[in-house]
């Protein structure tokens, strides 16, 4: 019996074996078929969703801080529940949350709704609302002064230190600013700034983050406990809290005083943030980085670009520090200080019963952009990323926060020892 070659019987074949012939043309996609947009649609989708978790649990949390203290008056613990403010619930809801959505295995697609960052912008620029731009200006002077001592003893100590240890110098960068500035926000600025690796700026937001948590609710108690005043208390939560979110948390646990203080000596922190990338870049680019690696960080003025004992280079460097140091100015700080200058015009320009009920709907959207902040920062954390820091990050972080604490502690008895509001 005689056996036909299978290429001669069916043509020719693919490299899997599949005659060419037989091989199905795919058809254009309907509107209900898999085609390019779907994942997109899958992402809108997870994200609306994770929207919708984040203002249920916000709701929850108005409701538990009216609730609880009604419910438990008159009881051992009603002192206590009276005294818990809704940062608590809010962060607490937040953790509860994230283990469930872990467990379920949904939390990674619910990400993009985490929105940490853009609900404590809203918030504090509302917040400006609500605070008489006298306020800030009686402030400011005592505020800069302390941001300017404080990120540059607290960044040395930590370049120093990180340095001991034999970490990265890029690591160091980015450990230094974190802890001296504003955080995680910090931390993204500088990897751009010295051109650092993803891992790097994951295990430093990871630290700040470990950190930051624990503060919120340290702080206000070890102020009360040593009997600082509303604006010593301020000062030293607003200086010493890493990120601008766990501040805010803390200052309003402290009190509705504390709370404007902290948050003029953060966002003033932040001010600066523009400055030290600036001078990051700098270093890297003409100190750290090795001569004739051919990789400058991005910002800087590239090695030869002009030829020697020309000047076009000195505008141009110029030009692209200005531009960097806007490029990471906190843009939400401004609307912070119109919120509060328009909010002072407005006290003198209109009665109190007509603007007061105004200022009363801001302080509301306020607290809720505030809510949504600290549930989505029990929502964000991730427990494997902070088990992949490794220990040697981790003492730093660690001897930096004392130090930080400590120097924090005496410049604001210094400064803002004879604040009045």
């Amino acid at each position: 019996m005689s056996t036909v070659d299978p290429e001669v019987r069916s043509g020719p074949l693919d490299a899997e074996g599949t005659p060419l012939a037989d091989r199905r043309v795919p058809e254009p996609s309907s509107a209900g078929d898999d085609g390019p947009d779907t994942p997109r649609r899958a992402s809108a989708l997870w994200t609306v969703l994770g929207l919708l978790v984040v203002l249920a649990l916000a709701s929850v949390v108005n409701l538990l801080t009216d609730l609880v203290p009604a419910v438990t008056e008159g009881t051992g613990v009603g002192r206590i529940a009276k005294s818990v403010e809704f940062p608590v619930y809010a962060i607490a809801l937040g953790f509860l949350g994230n283990a469930v959505l872990s467990l379920t295995g949904v939390r990674a697609r619910m990400t993009a709704a985490f929105r940490t960052e853009l609900f404590i912008k809203i918030g504090l620029v509302l917040l400006g609302a609500t605070i008489n731009f006298a306020v800030v200006v009686r402030a400011a002077g005592p505020a800069v002064l302390q941001a300017v001592a404080l990120i540059t003893i607290v960044f040395l100590f930590t370049w120093w230190f990180a340095g001991l240890l034999g970490i990265d110098d890029k690591l160091r960068a980015l450990l230094a600013t974190a802890l001296s500035v504003c955080g995680v926000s910090a931390a993204v600025a500088a990897a751009g700034a010295v051109q650092a690796k993803k891992e790097q700026l994951a295990f430093t937001a990871t630290l700040v983050i470990v950190f930051a948590v624990p503060s919120i609710f340290l702080l206000p108690w070890l102020a009360g406990v040593m009997g600082l005043s509303p604006a010593v208390t301020g000062a030293w939560i607003g200086g010493n809290i890493d990120t601008t979110a766990a501040v805010t948390a803390a200052g309003a646990m402290a009190g509705e005083q504390p709370l404007q203080i902290a948050s003029i000596v953060k966002v003033t922190q932040n001010a600066l943030l523009g400055v030290v990338a600036v001078l990051l870049t700098l270093f890297f680019a003409f100190r750290a980085a090795p001569a004739g690696a051919g990789s400058i960080p991005a910002g800087s003025v590239a090695a030869g670009s002009a030829p020697a004992g020309s000047s076009p280079a000195a505008p141009v460097a110029g030009r692209r520090s200005l531009g960097m140091l806007w490029g990471r100015f906190p843009k939400f700080v401004l609307g912070f200080l119109l919120a509060s200058v328009i909010a002072t015009v407005l006290a003198q320009s209109l009665p109190a019963d007509v603007l007061e009920p105004r200022l009363d709907a801001a302080k509301e959207l306020q607290t809720w952009a505030l809510t949504l902040a600290f549930v989505s920062i029990g929502l964000e954390f991730n427990i494997s990323s902070a088990k992949e820091a490794g220990w040697k990050p981790v003492v730093v972080f660690a001897a930096a926060t004392v130090v930080n604490l400590l120097v924090g502690l005496g410049l604001a008895l210094l400064l803002f020892r004879n604040f009045t509001f």
